[in-house]
């Protein structure tokens, strides 16, 4: 609310409730995912994580997004995510990274969908485009990721950011390189 005796309109007083927020969540020990992913297959290990045989990488938990079975496949990821207060930058939408993150998790875990047990892998690029704003209210967005090229060294995929009605909202390449064992 705009405090009536400011000269300045961009001045504001605001209420402690109006000012302050919180949230708590936990998360699981992201450590014992990481020794089962080494004996999985990269679509064995996602299929695992989502049965609940170990927790997800913390990075779900502080973002809250989520991946289901159906989300899963060969080649394919889709992780799901309702747009929060939290998730927002200082201009009323949601945050470029938070679309990244998303993105970057779709784009990679699609890749480790093909992988073998012990290769693991890394992000070389990320390019992000950014077409609209999210924003609170407007309901769960997918963000689809899909393999484009696997060989023995680099893999390359793409994702796209679309809401129900499957309009895009961001859309995303990555080029990884394969971390095979010596």
């Amino acid at each position: 609310m705009t405090d009536p005796t400011s000269t300045n309109p961009t001045t504001t007083s605001f209420t402690p409730a109006e000012r302050t927020r919180q949230r708590t969540y936990h998360w699981g020990d992201p450590l014992i995912g990481a020794q089962a992913a080494r004996h999985l297959s990269g679509l064995e290990y996602l299929r695992a994580m989502v049965r609940g045989e170990f927790t997800g990488p913390p990075v779900m938990d502080t973002l809250k997004f989520s991946l289901a079975m159906d989300d899963i496949g060969d080649g394919r990821v889709t992780f799901r995510m309702t747009p929060q207060e939290f998730h927002y930058n200082p201009i009323g939408s949601v945050h470029g990274g938070v679309y990244a993150a998303v993105l970057d998790s779709a784009l990679g875990c699609a890749i480790h969908t093909r992988l073998p047990a012990g290769v693991g892998y890394t992000t070389l690029e990320l390019k992000v485009s950014y077409l609209r704003p999210l924003l609170v209210g407007m309901g769960e967005v997918r963000a689809i990721g899909e393999v484009l090229s696997l060989s023995k060294q680099v893999a390359t995929a793409q994702a796209r950011l679309v809401d129900a009605q499957d309009k895009l909202f961001a859309h995303a390449t990555t080029t990884c390189l394969l971390l095979r064992p010596t």
